[in-house]
């Protein structure tokens, strides 16, 4: 007979108490235990509840860890650039809680750990107080990029917000212009910019490095600052945004055709400013902290306003000033623009719009050129 046959065979004897129920159980060969579980879920439930019961568990932890592994290990060949830290947080948006060890043994066990992926984190970091109070500019390497020119970035330094990305494919001053009025139109003008020594934004054969584009931008308000020589450092941000995207290149192997390129572009900043969450921002996004800027995009600026009562002079047709009896080169880049002159002590400080690009030392007789460009206080 089957089990269940067996069972209601046994439910009827018992009930009809024509023996014992250590006999009935001898004559079933089942335990009393048995015989009493037996008992209790035909009077719970009839027949259809002394039917033989599945011994596997409800819940498999295994099973589920299996699970939770395969959602690590899928997210991690979507973004095979990113580590445990920001897999967790997708992960716990996800419903599935698990520790950053647990997902870096996961990864580990995978064999989806890099060597270069493992680095210390930095110790001390620097960042400006609010959004748009500055930001960092410069070209991504061409390593792994179609065009001789990687894509151009522009990232907020408080924020870690990108900006732009756009693949340019040239260095030429109207290419860039074009794109930084299109980003200032869309996202307001920063108080300050901090860039390299290259084109279009230094001129290494103009006097002070002043280019048509560094001017454009000084005419705007903003305040121009430079990394100091063969040190990226300086441009921390940027330069780690670009090893971000180099990484998206090489571990997502993008084999975009020419044409889709700048779409990948957008994708990606997407990704980067509203997925990715960042360890320096306490793994929030970046968009969650950035803003639109106030200051508006003038495409027409007037001649800039000097303070009331400051000493304003033109530079002449050679890019110099006569000052002290004597004519002093400036930059050519400056000819026929209006500057002020700030004397302090034997000193002579002279400002284009709000950025400091000569110091004249009177008693030395001497003009030296400000290299890293500096916006006058409280501007």
């Amino acid at each position: 007979m089957d089990v269940r046959e067996q069972r209601v065979r046994f439910v009827v004897a018992a009930h009809r108490r024509e023996k014992s129920m250590a006999e009935l159980c001898r004559e079933f060969d089942i335990s009393r235990p048995a015989g009493y579980e037996w008992l209790r879920r035909y009077q719970q439930g009839g027949v259809e509840a002394i039917a033989e019961h599945s011994r596997r568990p409800q819940q498999s932890p295994r099973r589920k860890d299996e699970a939770m592994q395969q959602q690590v290990i899928e997210l991690r060949r979507r973004y095979p650039d990113w580590g445990a830290r920001k897999l967790r947080v997708l992960l716990h948006e996800q419903g599935v809680e698990l520790g950053r060890n647990t997902i870096h043994r996961i990864l580990l066990r995978q064999g989806l750990v890099h060597a270069e992926d493992r680095h210390e984190m930095a110790t001390q970091r620097f960042e400006r107080s609010r959004p748009n109070e500055l930001w960092q500019m410069d070209f991504k390497g061409p390593k792994r990029w179609h065009q001789a020119v990687g894509p151009l970035s522009v990232l907020d330094d408080h924020s870690r917000y990108l900006i732009a990305l756009e693949a340019v494919g040239s260095t030429r001053s109207e290419l860039v212009r074009e794109q930084l009025e299109s980003v200032f139109q869309g996202c307001g003008v920063p108080e300050q910019m901090l860039m390299d020594h290259g084109v279009p934004w230094w001129g290494a054969r103009s006097a002070g490095g002043m280019t048509e584009l560094s001017l454009w931008l000084m005419r705007q308000g903003i305040g121009l600052h430079w990394s100091r020589v063969r040190h990226p450092q300086t441009q921390g941000k940027v330069e780690r945004f670009h090893g971000e995207l180099q990484r998206a290149l090489e571990r997502r192997r993008v084999l975009v055709p020419v044409a889709e390129v700048q779409e990948w572009l957008d994708e990606f900043r997407f990704e980067h400013n509203h997925v990715r969450p960042h360890e320096a921002l306490g793994m929030e996004r970046p968009a969650g902290r950035w803003r639109p800027s106030e200051r508006r995009y003038d495409p027409q600026p007037r001649r800039w306003e000097y303070p009331a009562g400051a000493r304003v002079l033109k530079v002449d047709s050679q890019g110099k000033l006569t000052l002290a009896g004597r004519n002093w080169r400036i930059s050519g880049a400056l000819a026929g623009e209006w500057v002020e002159v700030v004397k302090l002590g034997e000193r002579m400080q002279v400002y284009y719009c709000s950025t400091l690009v000569r110091e004249i030392d009177l008693a030395i007789q001497r003009s030296t050129m400000v290299e890293r460009w500096i916006p006058l206080p409280n501007q």
